[in-house]
């Protein structure tokens, strides 16, 4: 539990849960980071605030979500340093279809002439550019982006000796996607989960005429990620992991600063406390 209270990882998880997506964005999902790599073949690419991760097969990378519209030449500008062109980017994924994760993907794939491959639970929302559901806030709108190839829960999406798979953990949006991958670091296989979030953030849990599945699919996402296991958690908001702050102390000389083995249980099991937390909430104010 020592990462569990250096993290303040319940705090974190339900400041998440009960944020509304109508304030103002928080100024660290605009701030820049310097590019890094993580383990193996990913690096991280986003901004201090939001994540960005490319996974690199050769000369070729997939890139797992864009950020802000405001900020995908950030992201951009971070692939650059790198040392990769933008044209080596060739295939896009992503979480889930919210502004803050989606916004800056038209840019990306438009500049980079990659193919936008997503879960087709959200594929109404990337290309309408305008997240399901119905929630307690405005819904946040974005880009619009074309779905050049669907995919189903379980999929395999791959490129070169890269293979990254999709389990569908939905809740937080109808196709909110976890991916799973493998890395190796200092010979060590690795297994490296970036799961899609399980807060409610504003999302209307009762009534929900867009999504009404949603407290069951949140329980089913729940259960699907506990049952995973992850050596390496690289989640949406790098907060929820301490990214950058794996990232210094790795720096620093914890070669295994990132492998954390009971991480995701961790999320989860906050996640999971907080959601029926703001359920009882909502289900009091029927």
């Amino acid at each position: 539990m020592r990462t569990l209270k250096r993290l303040g990882l319940a705090t974190v998880v339900a400041t998440f849960c009960m944020a509304s997506a109508a304030t103002a964005d928080n100024a660290d999902w605009s701030r820049p980071t310097k590019p890094f790599r993580v383990v193996g073949n990913i690096y991280y690419v986003g901004t201090k605030g939001l994540s960005a991760y490319l996974i690199t097969s050769g000369r070729k990378a997939i890139l797992l979500d864009g950020t802000l519209k405001s900020t995908a030449a950030l992201v951009e500008d971070n692939i650059a340093a790198l040392g990769f062109k933008l044209s080596d980017v060739k295939i896009i994924v992503t979480s889930h279809a919210h502004y803050d994760h989606v916004a800056g993907v038209a840019q990306i794939k438009r500049d980079s002439g990659a193919k936008l491959h997503a879960i087709a639970a959200d594929r109404w929302a990337l290309e309408n550019g305008l997240h399901g559901g119905e929630t307690s806030y405005k819904r946040g709108t974005f880009p619009p982006v074309k779905v050049d190839h669907v995919l189903a829960d379980g999929d395999a999406v791959t490129l070169g000796d890269v293979s990254m798979k999709a389990t569908l953990t939905a809740g937080h949006t109808p196709g909110c996607t976890t991916w799973s991958t493998s890395a190796i670091e200092d010979g060590r296989a690795l297994k490296v989960v970036f799961p899609c979030s399980v807060t409610v953030a504003g999302n209307k849990l009762f009534g929900n005429r867009r999504y009404p599945g949603i407290v069951g699919d949140f329980e089913v996402s729940f259960d699907r990620l506990a049952a995973m296991k992850a050596d390496v958690v690289l989640p949406a908001h790098p907060e929820f992991a301490d990214v950058l702050g794996r990232a210094a102390r790795r720096d620093a000389g914890d070669k295994d600063a990132f492998v954390d083995p009971g991480l995701l249980g961790r999320i989860v099991e906050q996640s999971r406390a907080a959601f029926k937390k703001e359920l009882a909430r909502q289900k009091a104010r029927q």
